[in-house]
Order: structure tokens, then C-alpha cells, then sequence
């Protein structure tokens, strides 16, 4: 499951970045799109470094900040649907992904506890 995780978490990061693309540029954009851009890649670069650490400790921490970042990003991506309500089609497609990826970082982080 690690290589297929890690994937889902690069694809989201790039669906991310590729949904940036087609917003309007003004000025609520550029605030809103470091803050989303940030969070919704810093998630699969986490997961990457969870799955490259030597202490049950230390995946524990990598998958915590996983989730701390999913949940920022899900944050960001209502924001962004407050500012661009054309988009929420787009967004609740996006928002969907975040939150199940939360879901399986969750459950991770309880199986770790777990063992």
C-alpha cells in the first residue's frame, strides 16, 4: 500500500497545483494560493519521509503532520470555494480526496498506536 499511498498523495498534490491554474488572479488568489498549494503537497512529502523513517516515533510524528496538513488543505479549499463559488464543482471533487486521505492517515496513525 505504501508506493500506491504515496502516489494518491503526489497525484493530489499535482491536482492541487493544476487546479491553482484556473483560478482568476487577483488578489485573494495569490493569498489563497500559497496556502493551498503548500498544505495540499507538504501532505505526500510527509508521507514519503513516514515511510523512510527507522522509529515507530518517528512515523508516528511524519503521519501526524500528514493529517495536521490534510486538514489545513481541506481548510484552504473552503476558503477558496468562499472566494470563487464558481468553482465549487471543481473543489468538492478535491475536498473529497482530502478528506478521505485524512481518513486513511487517521486510521494509520491509530493502527501505529495499535502495535
Amino acid at each position: 500500500m505504501n508506493n500506491e499511498l504515496e502516489e494518491r498523495c503526489a497525484a493530489f498534490g499535482e491536482q492541487i497545483i493544476d487546479f491553482v491554474k484556473t483560478l482568476p488572479k487577483d488578489p485573494t488568489f495569490f493569498s489563497l494560493l500559497g496556502q493551498v498549494v503548500r498544505s495540499g503537497t507538504s501532505l505526500g512529502a510527509n508521507y514519503y519521509e513516514a515511510n523512510e523513517t527507522s522509529t515507530k516515533k518517528d512515523f508516528q510524528c511524519k503521519i501526524a503532520i500528514c493529517k495536521k496538513e490534510t486538514n489545513e488543505t481541506k481548510y484552504w479549499l473552503r476558503m477558496i470555494a468562499r472566494a470563487y463559488p464558481e468553482k465549487k464543482d471543481d473543489l468538492k471533487k478535491l475536498w473529497k480526496e482530502a478528506h478521505e486521505l485524512l481518513l486513511i492517515f487517521s486510521k494509520m496513525l491509530i493502527n501505529s498506536r495499535n502495535k
